[in-house]
């Protein structure tokens, strides 16, 4: 019926990852020598995409279950799932 929760979490997810992890490719590596040497925007950007994406693609597995279990039950209130004596007898 509503929204599923899992897409606004996991577009924000890999909005701010997809940033942080430009940030890390595109920054100096002197930045980096506090950490050393890890670059840290780099790794936790990658840890923030993964965990995005992985939302968006548990929404998208719910929504597609969702709408086949609707079908298999014949919720559209045709005729799918009957048998041809009961379409007959309308």
């Amino acid at each position: 019926m509503g929204l599923d929760i899992r897409i606004p979490i996991g577009s924000l997810f890999v909005i701010l990852g997809a940033l942080l992890a430009g940030y890390g490719v595109f920054s100096s590596p002197a930045l980096y020598q506090r950490s050393l040497g890890i670059n840290v925007n780099l790794w936790w950007g990658g840890a923030l995409l993964v965990f995005g994406f992985a939302m968006l693609a548990l929404a998208w597995r719910a929504g597609s279950s969702r709408a086949g279990s609707r079908d298999s039950r014949g919720g559209d209130g045709g005729t799918q799932g009957r048998g041809a004596e009961d379409a007959t007898a309308r």
